[in-house]
């Protein structure tokens, strides 16, 4: 895969080209071994690779695998063989302030796991992998754009009988250097999210139907967080995060996904996008999904989502079905 960005199209097979500046076009295997040929249909289909091509590249120096799970221990239990494990909640967030690491933070993760710039990494993680695309966000904020997310997560490569190990892989340490973290591209914070509701932007609200409606303030089978008030923000969609996903955790379909968030809901790739959930981690799947997926150029992650609106003193809030579910 070498550091070719992501969207990046491929030469032909049995034909190199020359980067800029850099040499010749590394030998990479063919991208229909990465991907099926359906998935071609995205956008930007290098975003994604197969199970059954990351399990011939365990062995690769140039790719480093990295798990992020929601249940922080289901790690220790087995993972890929030589991946890194990245725990949401004490690697990428700031342990005394609700926010997210700081640049030398991220130097520090990126110097354990042992990766440079020109390291390859692709994400998986349970939950049809909506703590990988979680994690995967997060490295975009400190300009990381040599990422990719494996199709179908953890739960796929279980279902396939692909082995699994309980040793911890030691790498060794490099000395990474990152930008400084840049929200603005792709964070939403709270009073951007009010602004762009007065004027009527696109909202993409991800969680539950009974969570957009006020009837429950947590998600199904999950304990209260402490929400003051249910509901959504007004004129946000409800489009529930896991229609993007088949049942064995991979993406449904460019055409499905083009139903789900186009056909049905109305959005276009040139819409200004904000999608929210409970803390931001549901969302992330939705906005890789709009993103890299379906091509769409301006997308946010309102990750003080719900958590934050449903506290806030006089947040405009709106309970009911509303949008389309």
């Amino acid at each position: 895969m070498g550091s070719a960005g992501i969207g990046e199209r491929r030469p032909p097979p049995g034909q190199r080209r020359r980067r800029q500046g850099r040499g010749a076009w590394p030998r990479t295997p063919a991208y229909t071994t990465r991907m099926s040929t359906a998935a071609s249909a995205y956008a930007k289909p290098d975003v994604l690779v197969s199970t059954e091509w990351l399990a011939g590249q365990l062995n690769n120096p140039s790719i480093r695998v990295i798990e992020s799970n929601e249940d922080t221990l289901l790690y220790a239990s087995g993972h890929i063989p030589g991946a890194a494990h990245v725990d949401w909640t004490a690697d990428l967030n700031d342990q005394i302030r609700r926010d997210y690491i700081t640049r030398d933070g991220f130097e520090a993760l990126m110097s354990r796991i042992g990766a440079t710039p020109d390291t390859t990494i692709v994400f998986y993680g349970d939950k049809n992998n909506w703590w990988a695309t979680y994690a995967f966000w997060v490295f975009q904020l400190f300009g990381f754009t040599n990422a990719r997310v494996l199709d179908g997560g953890r739960t796929k490569w279980e279902q396939e009988g692909r082995p699994m190990v309980t040793e911890v892989p030691n790498f060794p340490r490099t000395k990474y250097t990152a930008p400084e973290r840049n929200d603005a591209k792709i964070r939403a914070f709270k009073e951007e999210v009010l602004k762009h509701q007065k004027k009527k932007g696109k909202l993409v609200d991800v969680r539950s139907p009974d969570e957009f409606s006020g009837k429950k303030t947590h998600m199904p089978e999950y304990p209260q967080e402490g929400v003051l008030r249910g509901g959504h923000i007004p004129g946000a969609r409800s489009v529930p995060w896991a229609k993007a996903a088949n049942p064995d955790g991979s993406f449904k379909s460019a055409d499905e996904l083009r139903t789900i968030y186009e056909k049905e809901q109305g959005l276009k790739p040139s819409d200004d996008v904000i999608a929210y959930c409970r803390i931001g981690e549901r969302s992330s799947h939705t906005w890789f999904v709009l993103t890299y997926l379906l091509g769409y150029d301006k997308v946010r992650n309102y990750d003080g989502s719900w958590t934050e609106w449903g506290n806030s003193v006089r947040m405009p809030i709106e309970t009911g079905a509303g949008g389309n579910v």
